[in-house]
Parts: structure tokens; sequence; C-alpha cells
């Protein structure tokens, strides 16, 4: 953990000490349901990242697709 982490934990814990004790429980409740739903959101973003291009054709096929589709801008100097 940081200095900085540190201080931010620190100050919020300072503020919560006035809470009363059901105020407490509710928000370890809340933390702990952030805490789950950032996990989920982590594996979920990092394994929709793979499979995002389905298609049947071969890659030497999708290579020349692609480059028989390249337009250039540029008009040909001719010396």
């Amino acid at each position: 953990m940081t200095i900085a982490e540190q201080y931010i934990v620190d100050t919020y814990s300072s503020m919560f000490a006035g809470l009363n004790l059901v105020s407490k429980i509710e928000l370890l409740e809340k933390l702990a349901h952030s805490l789950k739903q950032e996990q989920k959101y982590k594996n979920e973003e990092f394994f929709s990242s793979f499979g995002a291009f389905v298609s049947n054709k071969s890659a030497e096929d999708i290579i020349s697709d692609i480059k028989s589709h390249r337009k250039f801008n540029r008009p040909e100097i001719k010396l």
C-alpha cells in the first residue's frame, strides 16, 4: 500500500468512527459487494478480450482480402 493509499484509508477510517453500529455494518456489506463486483468485472473483461474475430477463412485469405481492399490517397509521382 502506498503512502497516499494509507492516508486515504486513515482519513475514511476517522470519518466512520462516528457512525453507529448498523451504519458500519451496512458500509462493510457494500464494500464487500463492490469488491465482488470488481473481481467479476475484471474476469469478464479479461475473457471477453479473446475471440473477438471469428472467421472460417484461412489466414492467407484474410491477409489477401485486407491487402486487396487497401486504398491509397497519395498520387504516384512518376520520375
